[in-house]
Protein backbone atom coordinates (compact mmCIF):
# COMPACT_ATOMS: atom_id res chain seq x y z
CA UNK A 1 0.00 0.00 0.00
CA UNK A 2 1.08 3.61 -0.50
CA UNK A 3 2.71 4.97 2.62
CA UNK A 4 3.85 8.25 1.09
CA UNK A 5 2.13 11.32 -0.30
CA UNK A 6 3.25 14.40 -2.20
CA UNK A 7 3.46 17.80 -0.57
CA UNK A 8 1.32 19.48 -3.17
CA UNK A 9 2.93 21.25 -6.12
CA UNK A 10 6.31 21.30 -4.36
CA UNK A 11 6.78 17.70 -5.45
CA UNK A 12 8.31 16.89 -2.05
CA UNK A 13 7.55 13.31 -1.00
CA UNK A 14 6.48 12.83 2.63
CA UNK A 15 5.14 9.99 4.74
CA UNK A 16 1.35 9.69 4.55
CA UNK A 17 1.24 10.47 8.29
CA UNK A 18 3.54 12.99 9.91
CA UNK A 19 4.42 13.76 13.51
CA UNK A 20 2.99 16.86 15.13
CA UNK A 21 5.50 18.41 17.53
CA UNK A 22 3.34 20.84 19.53
CA UNK A 23 3.12 18.59 22.59
CA UNK A 24 6.88 18.03 22.90
CA UNK A 25 7.41 21.76 23.32
CA UNK A 26 6.18 21.72 26.90
CA UNK A 27 4.48 24.67 28.59
CA UNK A 28 3.70 28.05 27.08
CA UNK A 29 1.67 30.62 28.98
CA UNK A 30 -0.47 33.62 28.14
CA UNK A 31 -0.47 36.72 30.32
CA UNK A 32 -3.71 35.68 32.05
CA UNK A 33 -2.40 32.23 32.91
CA UNK A 34 -3.94 30.59 29.86
CA UNK A 35 -1.88 27.50 28.98
CA UNK A 36 -0.93 27.15 25.32
CA UNK A 37 1.06 23.95 25.65
CA UNK A 38 0.41 20.37 26.70
CA UNK A 39 2.10 20.40 30.07
CA UNK A 40 5.52 19.27 31.20
CA UNK A 41 7.39 16.84 28.99
CA UNK A 42 10.30 14.44 29.26
CA UNK A 43 12.80 15.60 26.63
CA UNK A 44 14.56 12.25 26.50
CA UNK A 45 11.24 10.50 25.84
CA UNK A 46 10.45 13.11 23.18
CA UNK A 47 13.69 12.29 21.39
CA UNK A 48 13.02 8.56 21.68
CA UNK A 49 9.57 9.20 20.21
CA UNK A 50 10.99 11.10 17.25
CA UNK A 51 13.49 8.30 16.62
CA UNK A 52 10.73 5.70 16.86
CA UNK A 53 8.65 7.68 14.37
CA UNK A 54 11.61 7.67 11.99
CA UNK A 55 12.00 3.91 12.41
CA UNK A 56 8.30 3.46 11.58
CA UNK A 57 8.60 5.40 8.33
CA UNK A 58 7.69 8.97 9.25
CA UNK A 59 9.57 11.61 7.28
CA UNK A 60 7.44 14.71 7.98
CA UNK A 61 7.80 16.56 11.29
CA UNK A 62 5.66 19.63 11.92
CA UNK A 63 6.62 22.17 14.57
CA UNK A 64 6.38 25.95 15.14
CA UNK A 65 8.52 28.75 16.50
CA UNK A 66 6.21 29.23 19.48
CA UNK A 67 5.70 25.60 20.58
CA UNK A 68 7.14 25.78 24.06
CA UNK A 69 8.61 29.16 23.03
CA UNK A 70 11.04 27.40 20.70
CA UNK A 71 11.64 24.31 22.83
CA UNK A 72 9.94 21.98 20.34
CA UNK A 73 12.30 23.14 17.59
CA UNK A 74 15.32 22.65 19.84
CA UNK A 75 14.29 19.08 20.72
CA UNK A 76 13.52 18.26 17.09
CA UNK A 77 16.91 19.65 16.08
CA UNK A 78 18.66 17.49 18.68
CA UNK A 79 16.80 14.39 17.54
CA UNK A 80 17.51 15.06 13.87
CA UNK A 81 21.27 15.52 14.30
CA UNK A 82 22.94 13.46 11.59
CA UNK A 83 19.62 12.60 9.93
CA UNK A 84 18.56 15.92 8.41
CA UNK A 85 18.76 14.77 4.80
CA UNK A 86 16.19 12.01 5.36
CA UNK A 87 13.43 14.19 6.85
CA UNK A 88 11.06 16.97 5.85
CA UNK A 89 10.76 19.71 8.47
CA UNK A 90 7.78 22.04 8.56
CA UNK A 91 7.70 24.97 10.95
CA UNK A 92 5.57 28.08 11.40
CA UNK A 93 5.90 31.79 12.11
CA UNK A 94 3.70 34.65 13.24
CA UNK A 95 3.07 33.84 16.91
CA UNK A 96 5.58 35.65 19.10
CA UNK A 97 6.94 34.09 22.28
CA UNK A 98 9.79 34.67 24.71
CA UNK A 99 12.17 31.77 25.17
CA UNK A 100 13.47 32.81 28.59
CA UNK A 101 10.02 33.03 30.23
CA UNK A 102 7.97 30.77 27.94
CA UNK A 103 5.40 33.53 27.56
CA UNK A 104 3.15 34.12 24.56
CA UNK A 105 3.52 37.72 23.39
CA UNK A 106 0.95 38.09 20.62
CA UNK A 107 1.42 38.00 16.87
CA UNK A 108 3.54 39.66 14.21
CA UNK A 109 2.65 39.26 10.53
CA UNK A 110 5.26 41.62 9.14
CA UNK A 111 7.64 40.47 6.40
CA UNK A 112 10.59 41.49 8.57
CA UNK A 113 9.41 39.23 11.38
CA UNK A 114 8.94 36.33 8.95
CA UNK A 115 12.62 36.62 8.02
CA UNK A 116 13.81 37.06 11.59
CA UNK A 117 11.66 34.18 12.87
CA UNK A 118 13.06 31.88 10.20
CA UNK A 119 16.63 32.67 11.24
CA UNK A 120 15.74 31.86 14.85
CA UNK A 121 14.04 28.62 13.78
CA UNK A 122 17.05 27.57 11.70
CA UNK A 123 19.30 28.19 14.70
CA UNK A 124 17.14 26.13 17.05
CA UNK A 125 16.67 23.33 14.52
CA UNK A 126 20.36 23.23 13.66
CA UNK A 127 19.76 23.31 9.92
CA UNK A 128 20.31 25.64 6.98
CA UNK A 129 16.82 25.33 5.50
CA UNK A 130 13.21 24.51 6.31
CA UNK A 131 11.23 22.41 3.85
CA UNK A 132 7.83 23.99 4.53
CA UNK A 133 7.46 27.41 6.18
CA UNK A 134 3.92 28.18 7.29
CA UNK A 135 2.09 31.33 8.33
CA UNK A 136 0.65 30.49 11.75
CA UNK A 137 -2.01 33.20 12.21
CA UNK A 138 -5.27 31.45 11.35
CA UNK A 139 -7.52 34.49 10.96
CA UNK A 140 -5.03 37.00 9.55
CA UNK A 141 -6.73 39.31 7.03
CA UNK A 142 -5.92 38.27 3.48
CA UNK A 143 -4.19 41.53 2.47
CA UNK A 144 -1.69 41.11 5.33
CA UNK A 145 -1.03 37.51 4.27
CA UNK A 146 -0.50 38.54 0.65
CA UNK A 147 2.03 41.13 1.79
CA UNK A 148 4.22 38.17 2.82
CA UNK A 149 4.31 36.43 -0.55
CA UNK A 150 7.24 38.36 -2.06
CA UNK A 151 9.29 37.79 1.09
CA UNK A 152 8.49 34.07 1.12
CA UNK A 153 9.35 33.77 -2.57
CA UNK A 154 12.68 35.47 -1.86
CA UNK A 155 13.39 32.95 0.90
CA UNK A 156 12.75 30.17 -1.61
CA UNK A 157 15.17 31.81 -4.05
CA UNK A 158 17.78 32.01 -1.27
CA UNK A 159 17.42 28.30 -0.52
CA UNK A 160 16.32 28.91 3.06
CA UNK A 161 12.90 27.36 2.50
CA UNK A 162 11.70 24.93 -0.18
CA UNK A 163 8.00 25.81 -0.04
CA UNK A 164 5.51 27.64 2.13
CA UNK A 165 1.88 27.51 3.26
CA UNK A 166 -0.70 28.90 5.64
CA UNK A 167 -2.26 27.31 8.71
CA UNK A 168 -5.81 28.56 8.24
CA UNK A 169 -9.30 27.08 8.37
CA UNK A 170 -10.80 29.72 6.07
CA UNK A 171 -11.21 28.55 2.45
CA UNK A 172 -11.23 32.10 1.02
CA UNK A 173 -7.93 32.84 2.74
CA UNK A 174 -6.44 29.58 1.49
CA UNK A 175 -7.66 30.31 -2.05
CA UNK A 176 -6.17 33.80 -2.15
CA UNK A 177 -2.81 32.73 -0.74
CA UNK A 178 -2.50 29.74 -3.06
CA UNK A 179 -3.41 31.82 -6.10
CA UNK A 180 -0.83 34.50 -5.25
CA UNK A 181 2.07 32.29 -4.17
CA UNK A 182 3.87 30.21 -6.81
CA UNK A 183 5.65 28.14 -4.13
CA UNK A 184 2.65 27.79 -1.81
CA UNK A 185 2.41 24.02 -1.44
CA UNK A 186 0.16 23.29 1.53
CA UNK A 187 -2.68 24.46 3.70
CA UNK A 188 -2.68 23.24 7.27
CA UNK A 189 -6.16 23.11 8.71
CA UNK A 190 -8.31 21.54 11.38
CA UNK A 191 -9.51 18.24 9.93
CA UNK A 192 -10.83 15.14 11.62
CA UNK A 193 -13.66 12.67 11.37
CA UNK A 194 -15.64 15.01 13.66
CA UNK A 195 -14.83 18.21 11.73
CA UNK A 196 -14.50 17.90 7.99
CA UNK A 197 -13.54 21.04 6.05
CA UNK A 198 -14.63 20.16 2.53
CA UNK A 199 -14.20 23.74 1.30
CA UNK A 200 -10.49 23.89 2.19
CA UNK A 201 -9.95 20.45 0.67
CA UNK A 202 -11.56 21.75 -2.53
CA UNK A 203 -9.04 24.62 -2.59
CA UNK A 204 -6.25 22.06 -2.20
CA UNK A 205 -7.62 20.15 -5.19
CA UNK A 206 -7.90 23.29 -7.31
CA UNK A 207 -4.38 24.51 -6.61
CA UNK A 208 -2.54 21.18 -6.20
CA UNK A 209 -1.81 21.65 -2.50
CA UNK A 210 -1.26 19.22 0.34
CA UNK A 211 -3.83 19.24 3.14
CA UNK A 212 -1.94 18.99 6.43
CA UNK A 213 -4.41 17.88 9.07
CA UNK A 214 -3.91 19.39 12.51
CA UNK A 215 -6.17 18.08 15.24
CA UNK A 216 -6.61 14.73 13.44
CA UNK A 217 -7.50 13.08 16.77
CA UNK A 218 -9.53 16.07 18.00
CA UNK A 219 -6.85 16.99 20.55
CA UNK A 220 -6.97 13.48 22.01
CA UNK A 221 -10.74 13.04 22.08
CA UNK A 222 -10.49 10.44 19.31
CA UNK A 223 -8.09 8.32 21.31
CA UNK A 224 -10.95 7.40 23.63
CA UNK A 225 -9.08 8.50 26.75
CA UNK A 226 -11.22 9.85 29.58
CA UNK A 227 -8.31 10.86 31.78
CA UNK A 228 -8.50 14.41 33.12
CA UNK A 229 -5.66 16.67 32.00
CA UNK A 230 -3.60 19.02 34.16
CA UNK A 231 -3.92 22.75 34.67
CA UNK A 232 -0.83 23.38 32.53
CA UNK A 233 -2.44 21.62 29.54
CA UNK A 234 -4.30 23.74 26.96
CA UNK A 235 -7.26 21.36 27.27
CA UNK A 236 -7.48 22.00 31.02
CA UNK A 237 -8.61 25.55 30.40
CA UNK A 238 -9.83 25.22 26.86
CA UNK A 239 -9.89 28.39 24.73
CA UNK A 240 -13.09 29.19 22.87
CA UNK A 241 -11.92 27.43 19.71
CA UNK A 242 -11.28 24.14 21.54
CA UNK A 243 -14.72 22.54 21.76
CA UNK A 244 -13.59 18.99 22.40
CA UNK A 245 -12.76 19.46 26.11
CA UNK A 246 -14.44 21.21 29.02
CA UNK A 247 -12.58 21.66 32.32
CA UNK A 248 -10.00 19.12 31.26
CA UNK A 249 -12.42 16.35 30.34
CA UNK A 250 -14.09 15.38 27.05
CA UNK A 251 -17.11 17.57 26.33
CA UNK A 252 -20.10 15.21 26.76
CA UNK A 253 -21.81 15.96 23.45
CA UNK A 254 -18.62 15.28 21.52
CA UNK A 255 -17.79 12.20 23.55
CA UNK A 256 -21.22 10.90 22.57
CA UNK A 257 -20.43 11.44 18.88
CA UNK A 258 -17.21 9.47 19.29
CA UNK A 259 -19.19 6.62 20.81
CA UNK A 260 -21.56 6.79 17.86
CA UNK A 261 -18.84 6.03 15.31
CA UNK A 262 -16.56 3.88 17.45
CA UNK A 263 -17.77 0.57 15.98
CA UNK A 264 -17.35 1.74 12.40
CA UNK A 265 -13.86 3.13 13.03
CA UNK A 266 -12.69 -0.05 14.76
CA UNK A 267 -14.53 -2.61 12.59
CA UNK A 268 -11.37 -4.16 11.15
CA UNK A 269 -9.56 -4.48 14.47
CA UNK A 270 -8.01 -1.02 14.58
CA UNK A 271 -7.90 1.07 17.69
CA UNK A 272 -10.12 4.14 17.77
CA UNK A 273 -7.17 6.42 17.00
CA UNK A 274 -6.06 4.23 14.10
CA UNK A 275 -9.60 4.32 12.73
CA UNK A 276 -9.75 8.11 12.96
CA UNK A 277 -6.42 8.41 11.12
CA UNK A 278 -7.57 5.84 8.58
CA UNK A 279 -10.66 7.95 7.92
CA UNK A 280 -8.41 10.89 7.04
CA UNK A 281 -6.31 8.79 4.67
CA UNK A 282 -9.52 7.67 2.97
CA UNK A 283 -10.94 11.19 2.83
CA UNK A 284 -8.60 12.47 0.12
CA UNK A 285 -5.29 11.58 -1.51
CA UNK A 286 -4.07 15.03 -0.45
CA UNK A 287 -4.56 14.63 3.29
CA UNK A 288 -1.54 14.20 5.55
CA UNK A 289 -2.57 13.82 9.21
CA UNK A 290 -0.03 15.09 11.75
CA UNK A 291 -1.06 13.62 15.12
CA UNK A 292 0.82 14.92 18.12
CA UNK A 293 3.13 12.33 19.66
CA UNK A 294 5.13 12.57 22.86
CA UNK A 295 5.67 8.95 23.87
CA UNK A 296 7.00 5.90 22.10
CA UNK A 297 3.74 4.09 22.90
CA UNK A 298 1.75 6.79 21.10
CA UNK A 299 4.07 6.51 18.11
CA UNK A 300 3.65 2.74 17.98
CA UNK A 301 -0.14 2.95 18.06
CA UNK A 302 -0.80 5.89 15.78
CA UNK A 303 1.86 5.16 13.19
CA UNK A 304 0.72 1.57 12.75
CA UNK A 305 -1.92 3.26 10.57
CA UNK A 306 0.75 3.66 7.88
CA UNK A 307 0.60 -0.11 7.40
CA UNK A 308 -3.13 -0.45 8.03
CA UNK A 309 -3.84 2.18 5.38
CA UNK A 310 -7.09 4.02 4.67
CA UNK A 311 -10.34 2.95 6.29
CA UNK A 312 -12.27 0.51 4.12
CA UNK A 313 -14.90 1.90 1.77
CA UNK A 314 -17.61 0.19 3.79
CA UNK A 315 -16.47 1.58 7.13
CA UNK A 316 -15.93 5.03 5.64
CA UNK A 317 -19.45 5.07 4.22
CA UNK A 318 -20.90 3.99 7.57
CA UNK A 319 -19.08 6.80 9.37
CA UNK A 320 -20.43 9.31 6.86
CA UNK A 321 -23.96 7.99 7.31
CA UNK A 322 -23.72 8.29 11.08
CA UNK A 323 -22.27 11.80 10.95
CA UNK A 324 -24.34 13.11 8.04
CA UNK A 325 -25.56 16.06 10.11
CA UNK A 326 -21.95 17.20 10.52
CA UNK A 327 -21.36 17.15 6.76
CA UNK A 328 -23.61 19.93 5.39
CA UNK A 329 -20.92 21.16 2.99
CA UNK A 330 -19.34 17.83 2.06
CA UNK A 331 -17.97 18.42 -1.42
CA UNK A 332 -16.37 15.07 -2.10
Amino acid sequence: MTTTRTLGRSGITVSAIGMGCWAIGGPLWGDDGQPFGWGEVDDDESIRTIHRALDLGVTLFDTASNYGAGHSERILGRAMAGRRDSVVIATKFGNVSEESTRRALGTDASPAFAVRSLEDSLRRLGTDHVDLYQLHINALPVPAALDLVDTLEALVDQGKIRAYGWSTDDPASAEAFAAAGPHCAAIQHDESVLRDNAAVLAVCDTHDLASLNRGPLAMGLLTGSTRAVGADDVRGRAPEWLEWFTDGRPTPRWAARVDQVRAALTADGRTLAQGALGWLLARSPRTVPIPGLRTVAQADENLATLELGPLSAESYAEVERLLADLRPAHAA
